[in-house]
This record gives structure tokens, C-alpha cells and sequence, in this order.
């Protein structure tokens, strides 16, 4: 939705107000309210407000429509260079439109954060803007980690949690969950399926023709090619079990296959694609982790003399003039930089402070958010009691109960799962923040204490790329790490210019000084998961061999 306003003689302002769903817009609270939040800092700054843009859709993801319109308008405008936001999370919550903002060279005030973003803020505001837009991603990670836990939960009660696949059609179960039951037009197809592959008498490329032949299509009429045949006949699904999330369940639904039919297929499938098992001597630190600067293939490891391990690279592309480097030089070269990450544990402490009075506000709109759905849960718990009634005095009959009992109690379920999501999300919403800062100060001692297994893992963690000319290593950060770099840069140094760009190239020479220059590249956050393995104050991960524990958690 866009409005065009009157334009008098003042500097010209561009509101933008957004909520995430259908349902807060029919609230008709949300929206108002932040225009209303708006006009009234406009008036107080003594700004012209021009346009107006409403968005009603999620920020985890770009594509917002009307806010593409802003982005176009501003780019296209050298009159106004104004934005009036409520707070951050309302602008974005995903690291492509922080960035497209940032190009433009905006004064963005969040007025809600009582904050003025301008290119000529200091590069502390910068900074804990950089946490709060992080902050705000972390967030809806962790919303989409919820949801995800409540499938796994369904998966491990042996029902499959998502659409059935080719020879199954997904119902509503007697307990009100959605689960798997034979297709009967596709059922029988895919079980013949099976057998024409046992008998080995068909290649893939003629069993594909066959199941056309046969009618065996994807729902929408489309034809199957030889690769969604192969992805058949591979899915354990069909015999009674099925794999999720990376593990494999034992289902509850009814098999189209026998076990012995479906591992015979296997071994069939296996003799003819396997290769042969390709065994790894050495475990590199380095090998593929660094990339050469004279023509960008890899770099890789070597042991020389039985006990010395050079880097060289691979000269896929060319004869290449980089002579080989020692490990030790380059392990010297990365632990420079990760030393160049450490926060003073008194910035440590006041980031987390400002963080968290930041979170107040979240906070509350969580509340809000858990308090509409709890009431939501009451209506339709009322609904129920009602209906239950009406059918002890024959009103209504069983099977219209039972039918619409069912599908209240989903949305039930679905409720629960949302406010659990919502009050899951809001317990590690800050302190993943602060964990991060932590592990930014003790990154270079961890580096110095694992064995090259976990060296590697902590750098791929931080380090989006890197690469090797001439004895230098330049180094593409990942977020955060790249705005801890910035602060720790301009603490070190007051003459330190501001710089808007969103990724850093840092180059350590041999002096073990640092030169910055920029790249132009958008880096993407490291996942939460990842995030586990490396967190400050907790054991190493169990599932992982390290040569020196990490620190155990202090009560």
C-alpha cells in the first residue's frame, strides 16, 4: 500500500511501517499505531513526510513488494534521503536488505530506539546496529528452529512429517494428526516399481519409460525423468521407515514394499553406481581453506621429509609462481588474526548491557504476540465446550462433531507449537548476541589449543574466504566478525575513518600488521548450529575429537 502526501517546504521524510501477517493487519492495531508513532516524530523533527509504505508480509526473507517501491524511489530521488522506521526489526531482519539500505547512503531514524543512523554515525552506532539487525535474524532462525523441533518430535513418534511422497497421500489421522496412507492409484505402480528393478532385465532409462507407460506421474500430470525414478527407489519410505533431518525413523504407516525387496533393489542400485571407498591420509588444517592470489585455485597440504607439512597450490589452472609456505607460517598468519578480534571484557560488558536493555521492547511485543494466541486458544476451547453440548442434546450429530472437534484441535496444536515457538526463541534471543562477542575475545586461544581438525573448524566458522600471494594472507570475515574487527580497529585508533560497507578484506603482511581495505561482497551469518560447537564457557562438542577440551560451564 502506498499514499503520496503533500510536499511543503521542508526536508522530505519516507515512512515505512510493516507487520508480519494477514491476521495483525485485521487486528488494525499494529499498523496505526506505527504511523501514528511516526507522524508524530516527523512533526517533532520538523520533517515532510512525502510517501508512505506498508508492507504486510515477514522480513526473513527479501522480495517485500512495496519494499522494493522505497528502495526504487530512493534510489531515483536525490531530494530525500530521510527514513522513518519504528525500530529495526520492522525495516529487516535478513542480511540482503541491511544492506541494500546501507548503499543508499540513508539518515534512518528508529524511533522507537530513540537511534539516528547517518553515513557519518560513529562506528560504535554502526556497531550495535549491526548486533540489533543480527539480533532480529537470530530471532526468526530461532521461530524456524521451533517449528522444526515439532516435526522432529513428530518424526520420532514414527509419523512423517511433511508431504507423502509418490504413492502415499497424506489424511487426517484418528488423533487428529496428519499423517501417510497408501495412494490407491499410485500405490500398486510404485510396488511394480520394485520388482521390474529387482529382476535386473531394466536399466533405469527403460524402467523410466515403463512407469510412464504404466501411468506413474507426479500429481500435477507432469511425466517422472529417470533421476526422480533413481530418488524412488532409494527412499527407505516405501518399506516401513523414512529419513528426516538427517537421521532415519521407523514409521507407523503401511509399507508398499518388503524389507527383503527393497534391500535387494539397493544392492542392485549399488553395483552398478558405488565406487570404490576413497581414504584420506592426513588431516590439512588448511587444504581448501585458503585459495592462491596469483590464479584463486586451492591451496593444499603436503607432508615433506616424513614430518614437515608444506602448502602449495594445486596449479590446476596454470604454472603457477607461488613458492610453498610452511604450516607453522601460516598458522602464525591466521592466529594474527583472530588476536585481532579481541573485545576488552569492559566493551564486552557494556555491549551485553545495552543489548539487553534493547530487548525490552521485543520483549514486550513477544508478550503481546503470546497473549493473542492464548486467547485465540480459549476461543476455540469455548467453541468446543459449546459444540459438546449441542450434541448431548442432539443438536448437532456425532460425525459432524467428531469431524469439526478434529479440526479445532489442530488449530489448537498449531497454537501451542506457536506460543512455545515464541517463548523457546525469546530465551537465547540476547545471549547468543553476547556468546558471539565472547567467542570474537577468545578465538585466538582457542586456535592455539585444537588440534588441526578443530583449527580448521573454528576458522571456517569466522573466515568467509581466504587467500595467499607473496608470503600475505587476505581474509573475507564473516558477520559479526567483520563489525567486531571495525570496533576493535577504531578503539585501537581514533583517526580511524567511518565506513559503510558491509564486508572486509583484511590483509595481515608479515609484520603481523594489519591493512584494511573493502569488499563490496554481502557475507552470510554463520547458523546457530555451527555457532554450538565454538560458544565460550562450554564443553567441546561430544561428538567431536579435540586434543584440549574447552573450557566446562561455570556455576
Amino acid at each position: 500500500m502506498m499514499r503520496n502526501l503533500s510536499a511543503p517546504s521542508k526536508p522530505q521524510a519516507i515512512i515505512y511501517a510493516r507487520v508480519s501477517s494477514k491476521e495483525q493487519e485485521k487486528e488494525g492495531f499494529s499498523i496505526p499505531a506505527q504511523l501514528r508513532l511516526l507522524h508524530e516524530h516527523a512533526a517533532n523533527a520538523n520533517l515532510n513526510v512525502v510517501r508512505e509504505f506498508i508492507d504486510v508480509e515477514t522480513a526473513k526473507r527479501t522480495g517485500r513488494q512495496n519494499f522494493d517501491a522505497m528502495l526504487t524511489l530512493f534510489r531515483r530521488t536525490r531530494s530525500c534521503k530521510v527514513l522513518l522506521v519504528e525500530k529495526t526489526d520492522r525495516l529487516y531482519r535478513n542480511l540482503k536488505d541491511w544492506v541494500s539500505i546501507d548503499d543508499l547512503d540513508l539518515e534512518i531514524h528508529l524511533v522507537k530506539e530513540n537511534v539516528a543512523l547517518s553515513p557519518g554515525s560513529r562506528s560504535t552506532e554502526k556497531f550495535m546496529h549491526g548486533i540489533k539487525v543480527l539480533m532480529a535474524k537470530n530471532y526468526i532462525d530461532n521461530l524456524s528452529e521451533e517449528t522444526q523441533k515439532g516435526m522432529r518430535e513428530k518424526a520420532e513418534q514414527g509419523f512423517y512429517p511433511s508431504w507423502a511422497p509418490i504413492g502415499y497421500r497424506n489424511i487426517d489421522g484418528p488423533n487428529g494428526k496428519r499423517v501417510i496412507e497408501p495412494d490407491p492409484d499410485f500405490a500398486p505402480l510404485v510396488g511394480r516399481l520394485f520388482e521390474s528393478h529387482a529382476t535386473g532385465n531394466h536399466s533405469l532409462k527403460e524402467l523410466t519409460q515403463l512407469a510412464r507407460e504404466w501411468g506413474l506421474r507426479f500429481r500435477s500430470g507432469t511425466a517422472m525423468s529417470k533421476s526422480v525414478i533413481h530418488k524412488i527407489l532409494r527412499n527407505p519410505i516405501y518399506m516401513g521407515r523414512f529419513r528426516w533431518a538427517g537421521r532415519e525413523y521407523p514409521g507407523v504407516h503401511q509399507q508398499l514394499v518388503s524389507r527383503e525387496l527393497w534391500e535387494a533393489v539397493q544392492q542392485r542400485l549399488d553395483g552398478r553406481c558405488a565406487k570404490g571407498p576413497h581414504s584420506v591420509k592426513h588431516n590439512f588444517a588448511f587444504s581448501g581453506l585458503v585459495s592462491c592470489g596469483h590464479c584463486g585455485c586451492s591451496f593444499v597440504g603436503e607432508i615433506k621429509k616424513g614430518r614437515y607439512v608444506y602448502y602449495h597450490c594445486t596449479g590446476y589452472k596454470r604454472k603457477c609462481p607461488e613458492p610453498y609456505t610452511r604450516e607453522e607460517v601460516l598458522a602464525e598468519r591466521f592466529a594474527g588474526l583472530l588476536k585481532g578480534l579481541a573485545l576488552d571484557a569492559d566493551v564486552v560488558e557494556w555491549v551485553a548491557g545495552a543489548l539487553r536493555e534493547s530487548h525490552a521492547d521485543e520483549k514486550h511485543e513477544r508478550d503481546e504476540a503470546v497473549a493473542r494466541l492464548q486467547a485465540n486458544y480459549d476461543q476455540i476451547q469455548t467453541r468446543l465446550d459449546a459444540m459438546y453440548l449441542d450434541k448431548l442434546d442432539g443438536r448437532i450429530d456425532a460425525a459432524f462433531f467428531d469431524r469439526k472437534a478434529a479440526e479445532w484441535r489442530r488449530e489448537q496444536d498449531a497454537i501451542l507449537r506457536n506460543i512455545q515457538a515464541h517463548q523457546d526463541a525469546d530465551q537465547s534471543y540476547i545471549e547468543d548476541g553476547i556468546q558471539l562477542l565472547e567467542l570474537a575475545s577468545d578465538a585466538h586461544q582457542l586456535f592455539l589449543e585444537q588440534e588441526p581438525k578443530e583449527k580448521r573448524r573454528l576458522l571456517e566458522f569466522i573466515v568467509s574466504n581466504a587467500s595467499w600471494k607473496e608470503g600475505e594472507l587476505s581474509v573475507n570475515l564473516r558477520q559479526p566478525f567483520n563489525l567486531i574487527w571495525d570496533a576493535v580497529a577504531a578503539a585501537a585508533s581514533t583517526t580511524a575513518a567511518d565506513s559503510p560497507e558491509t564486508g572486509r578484506v583484511l590483509a595481515l603482511s608479515n609484520s603481523s600488521k594489519g591493512q584494511i581495505s573493502y569488499s563490496e561482497k554481502a557475507i552470510a551469518i554463520p547458523s546457530q548450529a555451527k555457532m554450538a560447537n565454538w560458544l565460550r564457557s562450554r564443553d567441546s562438542n561430544p561428538d567431536l575429537a579435540v586434543s584440549r577440551p574447552l573450557r566446562p560451564v561455570q556455576n
